[in-house]
């Protein structure tokens, strides 16, 4: 399965950014692929090594997610509900969803309209400024998959 270029942008690894109006035939695109191994170079050369601190206790690192991360979720092991929820009623045409108003909605199941018409059952696990990513329901099985807050039109959890 091919790869949605929903907005023009690539990750530039050299500044460690993303650059706009890129697409994957521009000249210096980074397959995201390639950018991963760049990326992990750099800052291993940066950050000393990891390990546990001198006179740690046998069972350092503790279980759980790292200190100032929440719960760190996969996808769902269920299905989503069976049905197509009612679309919600809009007024105005937004310029973006607010990552506040999505919030509520981190793990949990949500239904999303996106502009270009597309709409699927979603699992958000992480909400960011300008984009959301969690799990997509393909009709079979759970696949990792982000988009932009500006692509959304509507939304609604269950």
């Amino acid at each position: 399965m091919y790869p949605y270029y929903l907005d023009s942008y690539y990750f530039n690894p050299d500044t460690l950014e993303y650059s706009a109006y890129q697409t994957p035939y521009s000249e210096g695109y980074v397959h995201p692929a390639q950018y991963d191994e760049r990326v992990l170079g750099q800052i291993g050369q940066i950050l000393p090594p990891m390990g546990p601190p001198p006179g740690a206790s046998p069972g350092f690192p503790p279980s759980g997610p790292p200190f100032g991360q929440g719960p760190q979720q996969g996808a769902p092991t269920a299905p989503p509900p069976s049905f197509v929820p009612a679309k919600p009623f809009q007024q105005a045409s937004t310029f973006a969803v607010d990552p506040g108003s999505i919030r509520r909605c981190l793990f949990r199941y949500t239904y999303i309209w996106l502009r270009n018409f597309q709409q699927f059952w979603f699992y958000p696990v992480f909400i960011g400024r300008t984009s959301i990513s969690g799990y997509r329901w393909n009709g079979f099985r759970w696949l990792f998959f982000g988009v932009s807050l500006r692509q959304i039109e509507s939304f609604t959890c269950v």
